[in-house]
């Protein structure tokens, strides 16, 4: 019992010692845990990447909100906009011939190299400019080629790349999809084509004091004014509008005569 006794406040501070050692262990493992919670869900923001763009992967040094700002305007001018209404047989009238001067779009790789009125590109890319856009930025840039050289250049960068997406990046499944379309990473059309419009996202703006300013969802804003201006070719003009794959550029032509199509699904 002496011994025992005597041995008690050794045990109670070895206790003492396991229990800090355990709770001290504790809270790393949920600190961790929680860390990697939250890493996790960061990294899950966005569930499909077909919508992702490079917003958030931008860190925009912007003034804070409550320090001296000296970026734009805090309220944006407005005008005053009534839209035209029509009867309801108008726009059933409208939509349908709509739809039917869409329909008669179609994706192809035989161009002709009929010369295309430079006045008809500056309006549809007008027309383009008019999309809708994440805060009003207008998050794009439209960059008309006619140089014979300059277009070649360019075909010789996107055929590099292309290669390397068929033969690498895509996968066999992606590649065997492709085969019933017959296609492949030779593009002789862009040296064919008149002109090349290349299309280009603005990640950021920069603001009158010099900083850079946001522009939110600036690949979806440039998707959208990209399919702007291909219903603008196709309504008014007629003129095929190829996307490349990576969507930074555009072919403006007028298709060749009876060339091969794909049909409507």
């Amino acid at each position: 019992m002496e011994l025992f006794s005597s041995l008690t406040p050794v045990f109670v501070a070895i206790i003492c010692v396991l229990i800090g050692i355990i709770l001290k262990s504790n809270r790393k493992n949920s600190k961790k845990g929680k860390s990697e919670t939250k890493n996790k869900s960061e990294s899950r923001r966005w569930v499909d990447d077909d919508l992702r763009d490079s917003t958030d992967d931008l860190h925009v040094e912007e003034e804070d909100a409550d320090g001296d700002w000296q970026g734009l305007d805090e309220n944006i001018a407005h005008v005053s906009f009534s839209a035209e209404h029509y009867s309801e047989g108008e726009m059933i009238k409208r939509s349908k011939e709509f739809y039917e001067l869409l329909n008669k779009r179609r994706s192809v790789r035989f161009i002709s190299d009929e010369p295309v009125p430079r006045e008809i590109i500056n309006n549809v890319i007008k027309a383009a400019g008019t999309s809708p856009s994440g805060a009003h930025t207008e998050p794009w840039t439209f960059v008309v080629v006619q140089d014979p050289e300059v277009k070649h250049r360019i075909r010789e960068i996107i055929e590099e790349e292309e290669e390397i997406n068929y033969k690498k990046r895509m996968g066999d499944r992606w590649v065997n999809d492709l085969k019933r379309l017959r296609t492949n990473w030779i593009k002789e059309y862009l040296d064919t084509a008149p002109y090349l419009i290349l299309i280009f996202k603005q990640v950021y703006g920069m603001l009158p004091n010099g900083q850079k300013k946001t522009h939110y969802y600036n690949e979806i804003s440039v998707s959208i004014a990209c399919g702007i201006l291909l219903a603008a070719l196709q309504v008014r003009i007629g003129l095929t509008l190829h996307p490349g794959r990576s969507q930074l550029w555009c072919i403006m032509a007028w298709s060749a005569q009876m060339c091969p199509a794909s049909r409507r699904i």
